[in-house]
């Protein structure tokens, strides 16, 4: 495309102090840091999810950007490069509870570093190659051990006995359903099950939910999605 290419040649000629280069600079910083964003929002998964990380994801390589472009101009890019490590040493006050969104911290970092130091190539090519990886793992469901929807808990008043009469309920409304736990109550003559389902059809879960209820013997019935779940 000409204009792709016009712009490249733009990146390619201009000097490093240039206006021009600056802000273009600092706007492709922004689009990358959306992409990122965007990303991660689109993958996500699980009660971690903050909307100020993922405004942090935009801000975080244009900052960079911008202190990489004044160190730059200033002919110390010894010092440029020694600002990365001290923002990697940095202790933020918001502790990340999920080490995926570690990388998407240093992902950022590293845009706005790619984009401050004019690797303007690199910083595109790297940010959709990345995004794309994010993607493909999410979309597969990528190191999940197990593929269930949710978590099926329930006590049957008869004890274990009772858990081949509901057969019938769990084959008619899951493709799979494999027992996690078990907790015998001889004394109340009863049991504590819990099930990894995976439903035939996820949105008619509550239909499970109401036949079991009405089973004999059956009570304290839940049903934990899995994304509530932590995966170990």
């Amino acid at each position: 495309m000409d204009w792709a290419t016009q712009l490249l040649d733009a990146f390619g000629t201009a000097a490093p102090g240039d206006l021009r280069t600056v802000l273009m600079g600092l706007l492709l910083a922004f689009v990358l840091g959306n992409v990122t964003a965007w990303t991660y929002m689109v993958t996500h998964s699980g009660l971690s999810y903050s909307r100020s990380f993922v405004q942090s994801l935009v801000v975080l390589p244009i900052i960079l950007a911008m202190a990489m472009v004044v160190l730059a101009v200033a002919n110390s890019l010894i010092i440029a490069f020694g600002l990365m490590g001290a923002v990697a040493i940095v202790r933020f006050r918001n502790v990340l509870k999920d080490t995926r969104d570690t990388a998407f911290l240093l992902m950022a970092l590293v845009i706005g570093l790619a984009v401050g130091t004019s690797g303007f190539e690199i910083a595109v090519v790297g940010t959709l190659a990345i995004c794309g990886v994010l993607v493909l793992m999410h979309v597969t469901s990528f190191g999940s051990r197990q593929r269930f929807d949710v978590i099926l808990s329930f006590r049957a008043a008869e004890g274990p006995g009772a858990v081949s009469a509901l057969t019938p309920i769990l084959s008619r409304h899951c493709r799979k359903a494999m027992l996690a736990s078990q907790r015998v109550s001889e004394a109340a003559g009863a049991a504590d099950f819990s099930y990894r389902v995976l439903l035939r059809n996820p949105e008619r879960g509550a239909e499970l939910v109401g036949e079991l209820s009405v089973a004999e013997g059956v009570s304290h019935i839940s049903m934990i999605q899995r994304d509530d779940e932590s995966e170990v």
